[in-house]
């Protein structure tokens, strides 16, 4: 028996109300993503000889990470949180199913998530001159595949975590390579080894930031839907990953020491 529509918009409800309650991760989860996406971009429009296209290229790079720091960084730390407080195992205790709960948190992030790229790309439109994408179809289907990816290996990351004041550092480092990945920190990655190429290329950022930058580019039905496949299947296996993973080893409460 699936979801009810009256239980998963209870824990969607709650799930943002929490979010946006939230003033200790609200910098990190919302503030500071939707900074550099706006900030970085304006900055290259202005100080570089590319104007608009350097803008451009460094907003769609930016992308990673709004999806790392407002989906993955957010839930993984919010659900840490309330699985230490007991939340989570008070809300096991309501009529609400395993399956509800964790719907409702993912639906939820993913939802804040798309709304602050969304944000994101009117501000740049409009700071600097990027323009809106050409395929905005293109983009919103990925804008929430990558965002829901993202959020459920949020959840999935919370079983390597012994307490939830260890949440924030040990989801940093995947912010951090998800914007050295994408471009957003500048060309870096061109400077690292060859042999790394394919792993970032692998990253479920990566696979949002590559379609979003053809959603940008000049192109027809076919070549989208061609740009769309392996980063489509590449969401597809991540988010396989994490599902098998949250059956495996999420956990609702804290290890009894």
């Amino acid at each position: 028996m699936g979801p009810t529509p009256m239980s998963l918009t209870a824990t969607y409800k709650l799930s943002a109300r929490l979010f946006w309650r939230d003033k200790g991760m609200l910098p990190a989860s919302v503030i500071t993503p939707l900074g550099l996406a706006i900030g970085m971009p304006t900055l290259m429009r202005n100080v570089t000889a590319g104007g608009v296209t350097a803008a451009a290229q460094m907003f769609v790079g930016t992308l990673a990470l709004i999806l790392s720091g407002t989906a993955f960084l957010n839930i993984t730390v919010a659900l840490t949180m309330r699985r230490d407080q007991l939340l989570l195992k008070r809300l096991r205790a309501t009529r609400l199913t395993d399956r509800q709960i964790l719907l409702g948190e993912v639906a939820s992030t993913a939802t804040q998530t798309v709304i602050v790229m969304v944000i994101s790309a009117v501000a740049v439109h409009l700071l600097a001159d990027v323009p809106l994408p050409r395929d905005p179809v293109l983009f919103a289907v990925f804008a929430v595949a990558g965002a829901a990816v993202m959020a459920t290996l949020g959840v999935a990351w919370t079983a390597a975590i012994p307490r939830g004041e260890l949440a924030a550092p040990m989801t940093l480092p995947f912010f951090f390579l998800a914007g050295l990945a994408s471009g957003a920190m500048g060309p870096i990655v061109d400077l690292l080894p060859s042999w790394l190429h394919p792993f970032f290329a692998a990253l479920p950022t990566s696979a949002v930031v590559d379609v979003v930058r053809a959603s940008y580019g000049p192109g027809t039905l076919g070549s989208d839907l061609a740009a769309a496949a392996v980063p489509a299947l590449v969401l597809a296996v991540w988010a396989g990953v994490a599902l098998l993973s949250i059956r495996r080893w999420f956990r609702w409460e804290t290890r009894k020491s």
